[in-house]
């Protein structure tokens, strides 16, 4: 017969106890671990405080070059189609004088992180439309001052919206260099990358379209690594100010639009699409 020595049944209580208190100091290591629950929130950089400055191709302009009074050969609208793309910077444009010299579509800068909408958005986006162009808006990207998804539904809710109406191009991501700082918005490539995929599944999921991107090749090699993770479903609108458009990035085999000048008459930056203007209106209707 067994014999129940004094102090046993306490025992598997003291385990207990030594268990729990080991679990409690793995879990308050665990919390002070990056990417845990109990890490620092996301510090993102201020609002831009410039934005009136940024467009389209400023930071290209300014990084790369402009080749001024290079331009492209002529080329028939059976293979091409000339558009213009404005911001506040331009002011209230002449959408007469642009639609009698040829162009016929536009790219209107809509808004800027989560502060800052276009004031002439409204002259810009509408007046181009009533001059019978097809028109689109875009949204300057500062990946360090607010997630993708916030910045996509600031667009979407601030003249970024899409409509199957024939004369409105999906909106498109401006992804160029830092006006404010560190070119590449102090994020690593992963983080770039993953910061745009947010931005266009949270477009997407908003609009039901798949936006374009603008980029140029040697922003898009140092700051994603050249990521091939977007080129089978976002178009591509790449600036170059020259006689050809050039390498592209990673991942596309052709671009969609060419912005091949920052210096052209009416408005400065001028673009071509690259196809008919029934494959442009394919674009549009989606």
């Amino acid at each position: 017969m067994s014999v129940l020595r004094s102090g046993s049944p306490h025992r598997p209580a003291r385990s207990l106890a030594s268990v729990a208190g080991v679990l409690l100091a793995v879990l308050s290591l665990l919390l002070g671990l990056p990417g845990t629950a109990g890490a620092a929130a996301t510090r993102y950089a201020p609002e831009p405080t410039h934005p009136g400055q940024d467009w389209a191709g400023s930071q290209i302009a300014r990084h790369e070059g402009t080749a001024a009074g290079t331009t492209p050969p002529a080329a028939s609208l059976a293979a091409s189609v000339e558009g213009v793309d404005v911001s506040s910077h331009n002011g209230n444009v002449s959408w007469s004088t642009l639609w009698n010299s040829g162009v016929r579509f536009a790219y209107v800068k809509a808004t800027e992180s989560t502060s800052y909408t276009n004031p002439y958005f409204a002259q810009q986006y509408n007046g181009s439309y009533n001059a019978g162009m097809i028109r689109g808006a875009y949204h300057f990207a500062t990946p360090n001052t607010s997630s993708g998804a916030a910045q996509a539904n600031y667009f979407v809710d601030h003249g970024g919206g899409w409509s199957r109406d024939g004369k409105t191009l999906p909106g498109a991501l401006d992804m160029e260099y830092n006006p404010y700082g560190a070119t590449c918005y102090g994020l690593s490539a992963a983080g770039l990358v993953n910061w745009m995929k947010d931005w266009f599944a949270t477009y997407k999921a908003r609009t039901g379209r798949d936006a374009v991107i603008y980029t140029s090749t040697s922003w898009w090699k140092q700051c994603t690594g050249n990521s091939a993770a977007f080129g089978s479903v976002n178009p591509l609108w790449v600036p170059r100010y020259g006689s050809s458009v050039g390498e592209l990035p990673a991942g596309w085999g052709f671009h969609t639009i060419w912005q091949y000048t920052s210096t052209g008459p009416t408005v400065g930056d001028h673009n071509r699409f690259n196809g008919a203007l029934d494959r442009l209106r394919a674009l549009a209707n989606g």
